[in-house]
């Protein structure tokens, strides 16, 4: 059921992008403000103290590589984690460098994904406004329908297919620990750079403000 929700939040994100009339990402600010302030909470909720479980200056320095780790990624991606797809292509050839990186971000975010946790959430309330923007890139760049598919067909394996590997015992304990804090530093990197750019010139804006404490709120209760 897992494997199956994380997959078809792409499908929702490209169905989205195929039914509603979204022309521009600015369109859907607020949900991605959402989206972001709830992943971060998550994050902060329930990851960080699972890795902090024994204090240690390392978690932190898996933390900080998880970040950086993101922002070489997004030299490839140009920031499609986060919303922004600025690739041009005149050939229109299969994106590979965007798709690498999305997919390694992808296949990372899959591996916390617990029982006893509610990072799947998280991950879908991500992943469904991400896959939609990413939609519109494709039918706005002219791609064939084909390349489309194909290429959201297989990002949206990569999250099940990191959540799979997790309970295939290939870590030990240790190593697990170090992979939850990388993945905490993509998921800190991407949530706050989706709240930073969804305030436009840094303005206080109302309906952003109540989806961000609404997000939070509602990370905290569950």
């Amino acid at each position: 059921m897992v494997y199956f929700l994380l997959f078809i939040s792409v499908v929702i994100g490209y169905a989205l992008a195929l039914l509603l009339k979204i022309k521009d990402a600015k369109q859907i600010s607020i949900f991605l403000a959402f989206s972001g302030a709830f992943l971060l909470s998550v994050t902060i909720f329930e990851l960080l103290p699972e890795v902090y479980r024994t204090p240690s200056k390392e978690i932190g320095v898996y933390i900080i590589l998880g970040i950086l780790l993101q922002i070489f990624l997004e030299f490839f991606s140009k920031g499609a984690e986060h919303g922004h797809v600025h690739i041009h292509s005149e050939k229109q050839l299969f994106p590979w460098l965007l798709f690498i990186s999305l997919s390694i971000h992808a296949l990372l975010e899959g591996f916390p994904i617990a029982e006893d946790n509610n990072l799947m959430l998280g991950v879908i309330v991500h992943k469904i406004p991400i896959s939609l923007i990413l939609s519109l890139f494709f039918i706005k760049a002219n791609y064939s329908k084909t390349t489309t598919l194909v290429f959201l067909f297989l990002f949206a394996l990569m999250t099940p297919l990191g959540n799979w590997l997790s309970h295939q015992n290939l870590f030990s304990p240790a190593q697990e620990v170090k992979l939850t804090a990388i993945t905490i530093g993509i998921f800190l990197h991407v949530s706050t750079t989706i709240l930073f750019e969804s305030s436009k010139n840094h303005k206080f804006n109302l309906s952003k403000m109540t989806a961000v404490v609404v997000a939070v709120l509602l990370a905290y209760f569950l």
